[in-house]
């Protein structure tokens, strides 16, 4: 099978509008490429802040892939036309089915995260130092490697917030990667849903290579009133990490899951849409406490007061 890749340079302000564009029309989501330099032998590397960043698409060559290609450039087109952020010209291209599916290896690195947690590409070899928690992670297509902004601050917060006998739910795992590093720091029990069978599948797996399938428990579906009702309060730690106008949409069933006195942490948000996210959430009867920032992008933690 063939796939056409769709690849657009933007204003790093303008990911998140141009990668929710690619997602209503490539069904296996979209692979962020931000500009990056090595370090330590390859073992390390440094994200450049600031820099112009690629995002990928891929449509299968089914018949529809030019009318979505069109309508794509036209998103696009009104993107730029507003001035506000810079978005590159749509540049498109043939790729088999082997390239699709293993071309993005080349673009992640071990990454370290926070004071203990390491993510290791299970593609390349790393020897942890004693403190050092290894969470191994192929994540296919899915999103989640740990590079983005908005995963990056998540990941800190898992190793934050964890204790052991946690329970926890991760909404729109991806890569299963919050829920991965989770388990790995003692939490007790983590159901992971997602939307896309490919990151289920991910997850899966990822559970797999670390020995942690008895702890992940993967589903596909959605955060729907009938999910949270049948899982209302049960969760010490919740993780969403998807965008902002989608966890606002949410927001009462992510408020309702959370146990009393626990803590939902939401990110993918980009400045500019905070509201899109934060006032549902607070309407919804949560509590702002603390709040991350990296470059333009949010990660929100909230708590669920006691009645």
């Amino acid at each position: 099978m063939q796939w056409l890749e769709l690849t657009v340079q933007t204003h790093p302000d303008a990911v998140e509008s141009v990668s929710e564009l690619f997602s209503g029309y490539s069904r296996d989501g979209v692979v962020i490429e931000e500009p990056f330099e090595l370090s330590d032998d390859g073992q390390d590397y440094r994200i450049k802040v600031g820099e112009p960043v690629q995002i990928h698409a891929y449509l299968p060559i089914d018949g529809k892939e030019e009318a979505a290609t069109r309508e794509i450039a036209e998103g696009l087109w009104h993107f730029s036309s507003i001035g506000a952020h810079f978005v590159g010209e749509l540049h498109t291209r043939i790729v088999d089915e082997e390239d699709w599916a293993n071309a993005w290896k080349d673009y992640y690195f071990v990454t370290h995260i926070g004071q203990r947690l390491v993510i290791r590409p299970s593609w390349r070899e790393y020897t942890p130092k004693e403190h050092e928690v290894v969470v191994t992670l192929d994540p296919g297509m899915a999103f989640g490697t740990g590079v983005h902004p908005t995963t990056h601050m998540c990941v800190e917060q898992v190793e934050q917030k964890v204790r052991p006998g946690m329970k926890i739910l991760d909404v729109g795992t991806g890569s299963g990667i919050l829920a991965l590093a989770a388990a790995k720091l003692g939490a007790a029990a983590v159901y992971a849903i997602d939307n896309s069978s490919v990151a289920v599948t991910s997850t899966i797996e990822n559970a797999r290579l670390n020995a942690l399938e008895d702890t992940i428990h993967t589903v596909l579906g959605v955060l729907d009133e009938v999910e949270a009702e049948r899982m209302e309060g049960q969760y010490d730690l919740v993780f969403a990490n998807i965008i902002a106008h989608v966890i606002g949409s949410i927001a009462p069933e992510l408020a309702r899951v959370v146990a009393p006195d626990g803590l939902l942490i939401v990110s993918g948000i980009i400045e500019a849409r905070r509201p899109d996210a934060e006032g549902p959430l607070l309407a919804a009867g949560l509590e702002l406490v603390e709040e991350m920032k990296i470059n333009d992008w949010l990660c929100l933690v909230l708590r669920r007061k006691r009645a």
